[in-house]
């Protein structure tokens, strides 16, 4: 097997909007509410009723799957050839060979406005991916398309981005 190449940047992201995480949380509440209260208090769901099986089933279904979607991180990592960008736990990752680059440049956005919302996105300025806040870095490529990553600390990505295409890593 052939080594990997030097780690240049890595950063994750967690995703930390509130409101999407108690929307998230509803149906598994609501479910678990509904066991219970069929199950402990006697008062049948549905006609028929459902299963107090299929309660518990659907019940615990719905919380991992909570717990899986809330714990997904954006990760980016940058080596000497390429960068690497997307949802783990959720997503494939996304991989741009550093050739293809023309440009990076450190940019302040609008995820609402100009990509409409969080998450793996596409809008006006291009590609986005999104964990948080307003700051990233967008990749200008060859093919005169755009990508843009989200990061909390865009300056120091776009500056190893363009250490690498010169051919020398800072």
């Amino acid at each position: 097997m052939g080594k990997r190449a030097p780690l240049l940047f890595h950063e994750e992201q967690a995703f930390r909007q509130w409101h999407a995480m108690v929307v998230l949380a509803m149906p598994p509440a609501g479910l678990t509410f509904i066991a219970i209260r069929q199950m402990v208090w006697h008062h049948p769901f549905g006609t028929p009723p459902v299963s107090d099986g299929g309660l518990v089933f659907l019940s615990v279904l719905s919380l991992l799957v909570y717990v899986r979607l809330i714990t997904v991180r954006l990760v980016t990592d940058l080596r000497p050839a390429e960068i690497a960008v997307g949802l783990r736990g959720l997503w494939r990752r996304r991989r741009i060979s550093l050739d293809q680059v023309r440009a990076a440049k450190p940019v302040e956005y609008d995820p609402i406005r100009d990509f409409g919302g969080y998450g793996i996105r596409s809008g006006r300025r291009g590609q986005a991916y999104i964990a948080r806040g307003n700051r990233g870095v967008e990749l200008e490529l060859q093919d005169g398309g755009k990508v843009l990553i989200g990061s909390q600390d865009p300056a120091r990505l776009a500056k190893e981005i363009t250490a690498c295409r010169r051919g020398a890593s800072s």
